[in-house]
């Protein structure tokens, strides 16, 4: 039943994208009919091959998209946020196609076409997600969620999930309190006892119940369930409810048999190779493009307080295994003389000026690609930590040493959903979506991941 709640959701944005992909296709054309409205002869010779060059350009403007987040199910947005991320995705793209134009000038479409048909384009994405949002989005056309429980746990749903961006897919129809537990959601959310929990479902037209009870022991109607999953009523566990609709997986919910029943943990041959595949081609072309950048960081932090020029740290990798990560050093030579490990701070004191911007822009990470090429790194995965903060971490959070079960990575998951740690709280919080990803790793998720990480570098956000 959960994969067919993530799959309905994943149809539902692939139904998005290729829409939007027609439409811009269509933008394309509208925009070369209006610029060669006097020009009939210049129209026939543009559309005879004007759809190859349309949908080069709506794929441009598309991946753009996906890069800043727009066809992502967890990225919760208000409508400002989401407005310039569309306004920066046209900007990126038509920059992105621009490139292209001087590099193939055949699939050039004309700049009276292209600044029409993006501005068209942008009329029609923002029209068409308005719609959609006023459509899909009223509570009709939602998942009825019905909660057995109303105590902590239960409670947990209406502080995490209280927004109307974090409840796109579902209403919260009301909480079922158990049997000799406490109560601790809003009143005004109760359902009565006096009925089954199959008879308030049937009444209320529920589509899925999550069991959120404090204390499974003696304390659930299994028959009651039973009957309502024979009705076609998704039951799920509260686990299971957050991690697909916050993207992430909550520690305090989590027990040892939910991680291991709910599937996941893809390390088959096939993903192996094609996630080793990607890390060869993603590190390759990046390095090919940053290297002046790489040079004049070298060039910059050697004028700056000379060598040395890189900074080499033992950090925690695959299965609990060290391994060396390199780094451009942004800090001073002695700012761990004592040898204590310590996390950075925000406007930390120990950087030097370049450091400063290098570690703001993220330029002082890209040594680490040579590690992604060793293999002791992939491109996406939990971010590697040093080996003194592991062992206080594993000792202070329960599951933590499950982000060592695949290698860890230049960018991931928790990079682009949390700000940079510095505590074991801001740690704990980070692994809820380290273990989502760990979970549900993939070819298309980290190809996901890596096109947002140009918007988390653009905006240098969790940088320290």
């Amino acid at each position: 039943m959960k994969a067919a709640l993530t799959s309905r959701k994943s149809r539902v944005i692939r139904l998005l994208w290729l829409a939007e992909l027609v439409l811009l296709v269509l933008a394309v054309m509208l925009a070369a009919w209006v610029r060669f409205l006097k020009d009939p002869e210049g129209f026939a010779v543009f559309i005879s091959d004007a759809p190859l060059r349309a949908v080069v350009v709506a794929s441009f403007i598309t991946v753009a998209m996906l890069a800043f987040g727009l066809y992502q199910v967890h990225v919760r947005l208000n409508r400002l946020d989401f407005v310039l991320r569309l306004l920066m995705s046209f900007a990126f793209g038509g920059i992105g196609l621009l490139v292209l134009y001087y590099l193939v000038p055949a699939a050039y479409i004309g700049r009276g076409v292209l600044a029409l048909a993006l501005c068209l384009g942008l009329l029609g994405v923002l029209l068409l997600r308005w719609l959609l949002l006023t459509v899909l989005g009223a509570d009709a056309f939602k998942r009825r969620v019905l909660v057995l429980g109303a105590g902590g746990n239960a409670c947990l749903i209406t502080k995490r999930l209280r927004r109307r961006n974090d409840r796109q897919s579902f209403v919260l129809v009301g909480f079922i309190p158990a049997p000799e537990q406490p109560v601790m959601v809003p009143e005004e959310m109760l359902l009565s006892t006096n009925f089954g929990v199959a008879e308030i479902a049937r009444w209320l037209h529920v589509d899925e119940i999550v069991v959120a009870v404090d204390e499974r022991r003696g304390g659930l109607p299994m028959a009651e369930m039973l009957a309502c999953a024979q009705e076609g009523v998704v039951v799920s566990d509260l686990s299971t409810f957050f991690e697909r609709e916050a993207g992430m997986v909550r520690l305090d919910v989590a027990d040892p048999s939910s991680l291991v029943f709910s599937g996941g943990f893809d390390h088959s041959v096939p993903r192996r190779l094609n996630k080793r595949l990607f890390d060869l081609m993603a590190a390759s072309a990046l390095l090919l493009v940053a290297w002046p950048f790489m040079l004049l960081v070298a060039l910059a932090i050697w004028h700056e307080s000379g060598e040395p020029i890189f900074y080499r740290q033992t950090r925690v990798g695959l299965n609990g295994r060290p391994f060396e990560l390199v780094k451009f050093r942004s800090m001073r030579v002695d700012a761990e003389q004592d040898g204590v490990a310590r996390w950075a701070r925000r406007d930390d004191d120990r950087s030097t000026r370049v450091g400063r911007f290098i570690r703001t822009t993220r330029l002082d990470e890209l040594p680490q690609l040579f590690n992604v090429l060793r293999g002791e790194m992939s491109f996406v995965g939990p971010r590697p930590e040093r080996p003194q903060f592991v062992d206080m971490l594993s000792q202070e959070i329960r599951y933590y040493d499950v982000r060592h079960c695949m290698k860890p990575g230049l960018t991931g998951w928790a990079q682009l959903r949390y700000p940079y740690g510095a505590s074991v709280e801001d740690a704990a919080e980070k692994l809820t979506f380290d273990l989502f990803y760990v979970k549900n790793h993939g070819l298309l998720f980290d190809l996901m991941i890596l096109l947002q990480t140009v918007e988390v570098v653009l905006f240098r956000r969790g940088a320290r």
